[in-house]
């Protein structure tokens, strides 16, 4: 799906990625050359994105604009980092992960701490403290969101809420702080902020849950990662929750083949992904991503009617049209 909303950020997305290289550059060497490739290795870049269109409502300093899309997507850079470590993941978008290449687990947490902080002097050249704040509470939002899941791994019984916040630390956080930040540095009249910030947590909630559904009925050459890991790591998402719900003995199902013995564990989790992605589990949660969509788009209502406004209801749209 060809996005027209790219088109006009194209100018402003290349400075941001200039910016990037430029900070990238600046690291220890074999630091630089990881954290260029990270940087280089694709994406359609959704986070700067969403600072530049919401930052279009009124007339905003284009430095700090593209200051702070660098802030989001190196944010969103260093998470990775740390995600593929924690998951153990080798392959991410079709290339190596730091995981895969460097030996020293400890390295690897500091190279992600390098990027963590590189992106929060980002953030400090908008030279609002106030986006600061947002930034560094988003911070401590993202690691909550990972510690939670991480300390849950296998907890079956979780309600459903438990789900939504995690998808909200994880994911919506970061995109709600890239469309509140474009509006703060436009000088938004604060309903607008609160209106984009609505638009932001919904986009993002609705954007997790399809990557929660691909993970089970995605193409992994797409993906750029096997389908099925948060269920091999145990991991409760909106489509387990729904298929366990299906049937009691889903359940049992469920923890049976997680805990079954290395020689047959992974023909298992196999087929129990097989079966998710064919139950009625799948539709129930897209539904919700599309409510989700919906609610996002329900935001922008009150917003000037100009092209920002269009794009952004298009990324609602894209963020549950990805392809099954």
């Amino acid at each position: 799906m060809k996005l027209k909303a790219l088109s006009l950020v194209t100018e402003e997305l290349k400075l941001v990625e200039e910016k990037m290289r430029e900070g990238a550059e600046e690291a220890y060497g074999p630091l630089a050359g990881a954290f260029l490739d990270l940087v280089m290795s694709g994406g359609k870049r959704l986070r700067p994105t969403l600072v530049i269109l919401s930052s279009r409502f009124y007339p905003a300093d284009l430095d700090k604009v593209i200051a702070m899309g660098a802030a989001v997507e190196t944010l969103h850079t260093a998470t990775l980092v740390h995600d593929d470590l924690i998951d153990q993941a080798f392959v991410r978008r079709g290339h190596p992960t730091l995981t895969a290449l460097w030996q020293n687990r400890g390295l690897i947490v500091l190279a992600g701490d390098y990027i963590f902080a590189k992106s929060a002097d980002f953030a400090a050249e908008t030279g609002s403290m106030r986006i600061v704040r947002l930034f560094t509470r988003t911070l401590m939002t993202i690691c909550d969101g990972e510690l939670r899941q991480g300390l849950s791994q296998n907890l079956w019984d979780r309600p459903k809420e438990d789900y939504y916040y995690r998808i909200y630390a994880k994911t919506a956080s970061l995109f709600s702080l890239s469309t509140q930040s474009g509006a703060i540095i436009s000088h938004a009249p604060e309903e607008v902020i609160d209106l984009l910030e609505k638009y932001g947590r919904y986009l993002g909630m609705a954007f997790q849950v399809i990557d929660d559904i691909l993970d089970f009925v995605g193409d992994e050459k797409k993906l750029g990662k096997p389908v099925g890991n948060d269920l091999k790591e145990g991991i409760v998402t909106l489509p387990v929750y729904y298929y366990m719900k299906e049937r009691p003995e889903h359940r049992e199902q469920v923890i049976s083949a997680l805990h079954s013995s290395n020689g047959e564990r992974d023909e298992r989790v196999a087929a129990l992904v097989r079966d998710v992605a064919s139950s009625s589990a799948i539709r129930s949660a897209y539904e919700e991503a599309v409510d989700m969509a919906a609610k996002a788009k329900e935001a922008l209502a009150g917003l000037p009617d100009i092209a920002a406004k269009e794009a952004l209801t298009e990324l609602a749209d894209y963020s549950v049209a990805r392809e099954f």
